[in-house]
């Protein structure tokens, strides 16, 4: 009896192809990004990551609404998010900012490029495990690696919008990449928007935000992106807070069995 020759197929299915072409063009923006602030084009630098972060956001979607999620994808979109949102981001900042930090400038663009690496690798190993306290009430652990370079090249959103030139220097910018290196790996709940689901009555009123932040990523991108990045700083201690309640919640519900299961016994 002959084997059957579809045991011996490999590769990547067709459906997983789109997905992972999003991903390596995420891939892609990111390194060009470098090439810009190599060249001092400050506004195509950030702007070649926010590309990249809005195709990351598509390629999961993509690959779940072909069905074509695969463990080459998850693998590749780790890869590409380590390079586009850790190393293309550090460099970025350095070329703008810390390299005038004499001897510790690059210091602190390691520390991000390395600590987004550590929070990929730590999603990676998590993926199977079945306990996850953050996952499970709708959180993640730690801001995404997406949002940790949005967060990270925050001065020069603020120094595109308002041409200050005090956000650009060092004594501001070098700890605040420690502080977002740090977020990235700490076990920090954060919100997860993924995993909201607003109720019928909003949704529309939710597209018309979504449609007027669209307009205004087109129409004055450097003060959107301010606004959003300041938003999103400000909603971390919320989650924290939201993630303390929901602790308190399970553990009363805990307790609240534990008294039941005791006074069931005989």
């Amino acid at each position: 009896m002959k084997p059957d020759r579809a045991a011996f197929r490999r590769g990547i299915p067709l459906r997983a192809l789109a997905p992972n072409a999003i991903t390596a063009l995420a891939l892609c923006f990111g390194l060009t990004g470098i090439r810009f602030a190599i060249g001092g084009e400050w506004d195509r630098a950030v702007g070649a990551i926010v590309v990249a972060a809005v195709l990351d956001g598509l390629d999961g979607r993509v690959a779940r609404m072909l069905n074509g999620a695969s463990r080459f994808g998850a693998e590749l979109d780790s890869l590409s998010d380590v390079i586009a949102f850790g190393v293309s981001p550090a460099i970025i900042l350095y070329l703008w900012s810390l390299q005038y930090l004499p001897q510790y400038g690059w210091l602190f663009a390691l520390a991000h490029a390395v600590c987004c690496a550590l929070r990929l690798a730590r999603f990676n190993a998590n993926i199977d495990v079945s306990d996850q306290p953050h996952k499970s009430a709708g959180f993640l652990t730690g801001v995404p690696a997406p949002a940790g370079a949005g967060l990270l090249l925050l001065p020069i959103y603020l120094w595109l919008w308002t041409g200050d030139e005090t956000v650009r220097q060092t004594w501001l910018v070098a700890p605040w990449a420690a502080l977002v290196a740090f977020l990235l790996v700490s076990s920090l709940a954060t919100f997860s928007w993924a995993a909201m689901r607003p109720r019928r009555g909003i949704r529309l009123g939710l597209l018309a935000v979504i449609a007027i932040i669209g307009g205004a990523l087109i129409v004055a991108p450097w003060a959107t992106l301010s606004v959003a990045g300041i938003l999103y700083a400000l909603a971390i201690p919320l989650g924290i807070r939201s993630y303390a309640k929901v602790r308190r919640l399970r553990a009363a519900a805990r307790a609240t069995a534990a008294s039941a299961a005791g006074s069931a016994r005989p």
